[in-house]
């Protein structure tokens, strides 16, 4: 196979990012970009982003997850604790976030260190999730391997039987994580592949540096 992709172009013209119209904090330039993002371009799930992990393999690996809720502290999402993204988070809590908004030619890259939430927060999200949710939360065993879809139905029709008119608690494997950012950048397509790019960098005393990177 030898397929060549040289002629993929696109020249990026909508928008502009420059030091004078952002805010001295990146998560009030991330609501602003987010907000923006969510209301003027249809891109299906706003908040899908990619979360990057090191493994025991020593091997980055990265998949697409949900952002549930950003602070001023942090990005939080859900898991299951013990699958291969859990455990690679606990073990190596540094981690990379990215969104990738082509609809706006925007990016925005999120250096990190996670860490578990308090249990409460993760209760009452897991109470807010859908029943068929819940149910899939304690059905699946996830990144083992398993034999067939067969066994997960099974598993599920034996679950919905069990807590036929039950509440269903959290189970202590799954949870939230909040990803407190370290460094995030800012990316906007621009004309000639100059693109904008401004990065926000914490120091010890835990102020915010901006500096623009050359594209």
């Amino acid at each position: 196979m030898n397929t060549d992709l040289g002629n993929y172009r696109k020249s990026y013209e909508k928008q502009e990012l420059l030091e004078n119209s952002v805010s001295d904090n990146p998560m009030e330039l991330f609501q602003k970009w987010f907000y923006e993002v969510d209301e003027h371009f249809n891109v299906g799930e706003t908040n899908a982003m990619t979360i990057s992990t090191i493994g025991g393999d020593g091997y980055p690996k990265s998949r697409v997850v949900l952002l549930k809720k950003y602070t001023f502290e942090g990005f939080i999402f859900y898991t299951n604790y013990d699958s291969e993204k859990g455990r690679a988070i606990i073990n190596n809590p540094n981690v990379c976030l990215s969104f990738f908004w082509p609809a706006a030619e925007r990016q925005i890259i999120i250096k990190g260190k996670a860490e578990k939430i308090a249990e409460n927060i993760s209760d009452g999200y897991f109470e807010s999730r859908p029943r068929g949710s819940q149910l899939g939360a304690l059905v699946s065993h996830q990144s083992e391997v398993i034999e067939s879809r067969e066994i997960l139905e099974e598993r599920l029709k034996n679950l919905e039987k069990e807590f036929e008119g039950q509440e269903i608690e959290r189970p202590n494997f799954w949870g939230g994580f909040i990803v407190k950012p370290i460094e995030i950048e800012f990316w906007q397509g621009r004309p000639n592949r100059l693109h904008d790019r401004l990065r926000y960098k914490l120091d010890e005393d835990f102020n915010w540096n901006l500096d623009r990177l050359s594209p």
